[in-house]
């Protein structure tokens, strides 16, 4: 496939980017270079080859996942204009 000035100057406006019209040849190009390199990597074979996430072998630190209540509720609250019980007091709305 082959981009052509007018594709790179619709591309250019679906994707809201003001391209000069001098400029557009060479984003033409520019796109022609970047699908070129895409149908080398689709030649390559990766038959058998697992996905991976890094070069290097490294596990990310984990943290439990468990739910608290951040043991600040005092310093929460203080911020509240009204507090009552440990909750935050708001005006009734429904009658």
């Amino acid at each position: 496939m082959s981009i052509d000035i007018e594709t790179a100057a619709r591309v250019a406006k679906l994707a809201r980017i003001k391209v000069e019209n001098e400029d557009l040849p060479a984003l033409a190009q520019s796109f022609n270079d970047i699908l070129g390199f895409i149908e080398q990597l689709n030649e390559v074979d990766v038959e058998g080859v697992e996905p991976m996430v890094s070069v290097t072998p490294m596990r990310l630190k984990r943290r439990s996942d468990g739910v608290t209540d951040g043991n600040m509720q005092d310093k929460i609250l203080s911020n509240a204009p009204d507090a009552r019980e440990g909750f935050f007091a708001v005006p009734k709305v429904v009658e």
